[in-house]
């Protein structure tokens, strides 16, 4: 340093350490540029996508999301349809869906979409049924909470969890305990007691009901099975997915909604809660993808009906509604029920995690057996002896 004081003086020392900074803010900037392609070269491949999303959003962040969301919706829904006045159920639903394309088409153009599986692991024909159910399951829900009573829309929707464990059966061959069917028969009790409080019949509003049955258990289970089994994520699949929904949510509308919507007074007041309400549903269906691809479709159904039953104890506990003493009971039954049916969900979990763990670490010594033989063959070969 004595020569460079000699030569340049104090200039010297801080043109060095301005080189110094310098190099120091090149390095990190590069670093960052790395960590950036890295992550866009993970989005890039189906797989790498897939452990992304498995990473940042295990089970407990996505139903959390998804129950937080649902609940806004809620909200959002009961605004536009009783203030707003806008009662058309799957002209809405398809606002909603129109909205998500075009979302879901900015985040392409951006190239921030994760990558799809390759077209001969998902043949095309299921992704046309996924998109066809995903419109009956969300179009006839709306409209069954339109044409019939809160008790009946919520006994349809209990009926959705046995109509699950049946279709998995037959087409996935897949079964649960006995303990877990008890929890099940306890939470599905309980919400029934909680919630259905009036069984007004309507004929039309119970064929609907009917008829979303079906295709609402069997959405939750394709959702969950192909992001499970053949590595996609929750924004692919919504992309894949969202025109065929479009379709046949257009060709819905004549038959279920009413007549007058081009004659409905879209203000700005008007136009801003159904965006909103379209910003939500978007939301909803993204975490509902995400919940169903990070646990199961029984557990999505579980968590919708631990949403109906806090809704009801909030509105008793803080808003100081009256659901009525067997309403507060049930509600409970079905909290002990759902308390029951996660652990014993967490005990399975850990029992696969042992048995993982197990057999990774009965595979490593073999595994270094096996290099150790070759070791020896290869210095045999050589005619070297290995002490």
């Amino acid at each position: 340093m004595g020569l460079i004081d000699s030569l340049f003086g104090k200039d010297g020392k801080k043109f060095i350490k301005f080189k110094r900074k310098d190099s120091d803010a090149g390095e990190a900037g590069r670093a960052l540029e790395e960590l950036r392609g890295a992550l866009y070269n993970e989005i890039r491949t189906s797989e790498g996508a897939k452990r992304q999303q498995q990473r940042f959003c295990g089970p407990f962040v996505a139903m959390t999301f998804n129950f937080f969301v649902a609940v806004g919706i809620i909200i959002a829904n009961k605004l536009v349809m009783g203030r707003v006045g806008f009662n058309f159920p799957i002209f809405l639903t398809l606002i909603h869906y129109l909205f998500a394309w075009i979302l879901l088409g900015i985040i392409k153009v951006f190239s921030l979409l994760p990558a799809s599986p390759p077209t001969k692991t998902t043949p095309f024909s299921s992704l046309f049924t996924l998109g066809a159910v995903m419109a009956f399951s969300s179009g006839l829900a709306n409209a069954s909470l339109k044409h019939n009573s809160v008790g009946f829309y919520q006994m349809a929707k209990i009926s959705v969890t046995p109509t699950i464990v049946l279709a998995e059966f037959i087409w996935c061959k897949k079964t649960i305990s006995f303990e877990k069917v008890i929890a099940l028969a306890v939470v599905s009790i309980g919400v029934a007691v909680a919630t259905v409080t009036d069984l007004e019949f309507n004929f039309f509003g119970a064929c609907i009901a009917i008829a979303w049955i079906i295709p609402s258990a069997t959405n939750k289970i394709l959702w969950s099975n192909m992001q499970q089994r053949h590595n996609w994520t929750a924004l692919a699949l919504m992309w894949k997915t969202t025109p065929t929904t479009i379709f046949f949510l257009l060709a819905l509308m004549p038959c279920l909604d009413p007549p007058g919507v081009l004659s409905f007074k879209w203000d700005v007041n008007n136009t801003s809660a159904i965006f909103i309400s379209a910003a939500l549903g978007f939301l909803l269906q993204l975490s509902g993808a995400l919940a169903l691809g990070a646990t199961s479709a029984v557990s999505h159904v579980v968590l919708g009906q631990f949403k109906t039953c806090v809704i009801l104890l909030v509105g008793y506990l803080i808003f100081g509604s009256d659901p009525g003493s067997v309403s507060i009971c049930g509600a409970v039954v079905a909290f002990g029920g759902m308390t029951v049916y996660t652990l014993l969900n967490m005990k399975m979990s850990e029992s696969a995690s042992k048995l993982l763990s197990k057999s990774m670490s009965f595979s490593s010594p073999k595994a270094k057996v096996d290099s150790e033989d070759g070791a020896h063959k290869s210095d045999a070969s050589t005619g070297v002896t290995v002490v």
